[in-house]
């Protein structure tokens, strides 16, 4: 099984990566083959809505390293996608990466769309500073919704919370609840 990470963060050591690899991890734990894309070290341009991907088969014609992604997730089984919460949604990384899936993941227009017989899992893991897990909750839900009509198979919305003050890394049994999730992701394809 293949397992591919994006973290959807400015930052390369933060949160959002903290999370994104102890998931990986715990799918590496079970055999899984991963890696991880992290927008820290990345140069991905927002959509121009230029349509060129609409109007042939070459997809997305912008030129940058959101091409090494594309062809990842051809290749992948299942997908975890980290994104913090700023301003009450997905960081604008998350916004870049979720816009740029339009060359590739829209149902009405694209030519690749339907080129998976199976669905693509994916986990969609939120983090943020709030301790209220449910204050974003009408955001989540709509996020989750979303990735289920561009045909992924969502099958965990983990959300870590309560990190204004407390970094994912010192927050006691975060370490094994976030492995469970990647372990699950691979035991479930068993």
């Amino acid at each position: 099984m293949n397992i591919i990470g994006i973290i959807a963060s400015p930052r390369k050591e933060g949160n959002t990566a903290f999370i994104v690899n102890k998931i990986l991890g715990g799918a590496k734990e079970q055999g899984a083959e991963t890696s991880a894309f992290s927008f820290g070290n990345l140069h991905i341009e927002p959509c121009c809505g230029c349509w060129s991907c609409h109007r042939s088969q070459q997809g997305c014609v912008i030129e940058d390293d959101m091409q090494k992604i594309y062809d990842a997730i051809e290749r992948a089984d299942a997908i975890v996608l980290g994104v913090p919460i700023y301003m009450g949604q997905m960081s604008a990384q998350g916004k870049i990466f979720t816009d740029r899936l339009f060359a590739r993941f829209s149902p009405r227009f694209s030519p690749f769309f339907n080129d998976h017989a199976v669905k693509q899992r994916l986990i969609l893991s939120f983090n943020q500073g709030n301790p209220d897990a449910n204050l974003f909750k009408v955001y989540t839900d709509y996020t989750k919704q979303m990735f289920e009509v561009l045909e992924f198979e969502v099958s965990e919305v983990p959300i870590v919370t309560g990190l204004r003050n407390e970094p994912a890394h010192s927050k006691k049994d975060l370490d094994m609840s976030l492995k469970k999730f990647g372990s699950s992701l691979v035991l479930a394809s068993c």
